[in-house]
């Protein structure tokens, strides 16, 4: 599976926020701007985090805010927030966290193959500095594309 769409109101640069919380918030934002959630999505990512801990934080600096498929979840979608300052989520080994992505994902099964499809963008372990360093929304969707079309 490709990663679902990256739309430009889906990418925030150097955004500043006060904990993890407002992170997680900004992401959510984005999605919801971009069309791909309703408002309590966002409120169930936080939710997650809440519940289960800073496991979102999934590599070091990168933390992929998600829920569960639900009716908030208008279509698939992806956003990519960059953080003027590091934010710690409680992570012991991941933290400070400098990206939050967002995934909105309709179906239980795309919501599967979607962490998956991240996964190969965050193999390469420059990944997350390259986005740190983006200037642009090109640069983001540079980092955010795997495959013979990532060279281009």
């Amino acid at each position: 599976m490709d990663l679902p769409p990256l739309r430009d109101p889906a990418i925030v640069l150097r955004a500043r926020a006060e904990g993890w919380r407002e992170a997680v918030s900004l992401a959510g934002a984005a999605l919801e701007r971009a069309g791909c959630t309703g408002p309590g999505y966002t409120r169930r990512m936080i939710d997650v985090v809440e519940e289960f801990g800073a496991y979102i934080v999934i590599a070091p600096g990168l933390a992929l805010a998600h829920a569960r498929p639900g009716p908030d979840v208008l279509a698939d979608g992806l956003s990519v927030v960059t953080l003027e300052g590091p934010v710690e989520f409680g992570h012991p080994h991941n933290d400070p966290v400098r990206v939050v992505v967002g995934l909105a994902l309709r179906t239980p099964d795309s919501h599967v193959t979607g962490v998956a499809a991240l996964a190969n963008v965050f193999n390469d372990p420059g990944a997350v500095e390259r986005l740190v360093r983006a200037a642009t929304k090109d640069d983001v969707r540079a980092v955010m594309t795997v495959g013979p079309e990532a060279s281009s």
